[in-house]
């Protein structure tokens, strides 16, 4: 299996992106890059950019969302850890035939011009793992 290529950015969960936001760019000095709504992930995204790691504020929209439900269990917090690959769906078939579990077994629409699919944390120690493929 090839290597992912890196770290697309790191998922952070907050419960509103305008109470957070003056801890990113007044406090570590990350610059903001702009947001943007996943209505079909029921998320705000926000990103950010420091030393050169890109962050991704994820902000419920609906409280049914994947990412709500995880602030009421977790707390605020590291949600995910994104790589970025080459050509996503053989990516995850790949993944698929080798016996690891997905969450999406066909890319979606990301955030940031890019397609996604998440790997379970089952079968990535404990850690939601996805994997975004750039469209532009």
């Amino acid at each position: 299996m090839e290597p992912v290529q890196a770290i697309s950015h790191i998922g952070i969960a907050v419960r509103s992106i305008a109470e957070v936001r003056p801890f990113y760019e007044n406090t570590l000095g990350a610059r903001f890059e702009g947001e943007e709504v996943v209505a079909d992930q029921k998320v705000k995204v926000a990103f950010f950019t420091v030393g050169g790691v890109r962050l991704e504020l994820l902000e419920p929209t609906e409280p049914a969302s994947t990412v709500a439900a995880f602030i009421e269990k977790r707390g605020q917090g590291v949600h995910h850890i994104a790589y970025a690959v080459a050509d996503l769906p053989a990516r995850l078939a790949e993944l698929k035939s080798a016996g690891v579990r997905l969450i999406d077994e066909q890319p979606r629409p990301g955030a940031h011009h890019s397609r996604i699919a998440f790997v379970h944390p089952k079968s990535s120690h404990g850690v939601l793992t996805e994997l975004c493929e750039p469209l532009e």
